[in-house]
């Protein structure tokens, strides 16, 4: 593997491509408006490559205390072969002060998708991610919130969303009833 990081443009087409293949419409934001956020100074979005080979992508805003990863792929064609766990490595590697904030999908088993919310769930928790017993709704999908290098604190979560969005987000960020 040869990995390379680059930054992500509107041309980058395959990434775009992966970006499309692995989240649902109702959980992306415009493609154009991620390169645009990138530019500034708490937004990343970067391309990973294998030699020439596009493999996947992480978007995440990060502020003094925390990184959130907001969205991670992988090429369909090249999950299971390292290339999830070497992006999450090369954040952590990049930001190793850094609390590392995720949200998912639950694991209930009444979704169709339960095998594959499991297997991600999974994969973060293999590359050193643990459960917070804390859930969010984002753009109206509620999902758990997994972190690594630290512990979860609502409120300290609930100032990045409000800071890094100006005050136009205020996600609800509750405890799970783990009843």
């Amino acid at each position: 593997m040869r990995f390379c990081v680059k930054s992500v443009r509107l041309s980058d087409r395959d990434i775009k491509r992966i970006y499309f293949d692995a989240f649902p419409k109702n959980e992306r934001m415009p493609f154009f408006l991620m390169v645009l956020m990138s530019k500034l100074w708490n937004t990343q979005f970067w391309g990973f490559y294998d030699g020439d080979t596009p493999c996947g992508f992480a978007y995440f805003a990060v502020n003094r205390k925390l990184l959130f990863l907001m969205f991670l792929a992988v090429d369909e064609s090249l999950r299971g072969e390292g290339y999830g766990s070497a992006i999450l490595k090369e954040i952590r590697n990049r930001y190793p002060e850094k609390k590392l904030i995720v949200s998912i999908e639950p694991c209930e088993d009444t979704s169709p998708d339960t095998e594959i919310r499991k297997r991600r769930k999974a994969f973060y928790g293999r590359n050193g991610y643990s459960e917070t017993d804390f859930q969010i709704k984002l753009s109206g999908v509620v999902q758990d919130v997994l972190i690594a290098n630290g512990e979860f604190r609502k409120n300290e979560f609930l100032l990045f969303f409000i800071l890094y969005s100006n005050g136009t987000v205020w996600p609800r960020i509750w405890k799970k009833d783990t009843s």
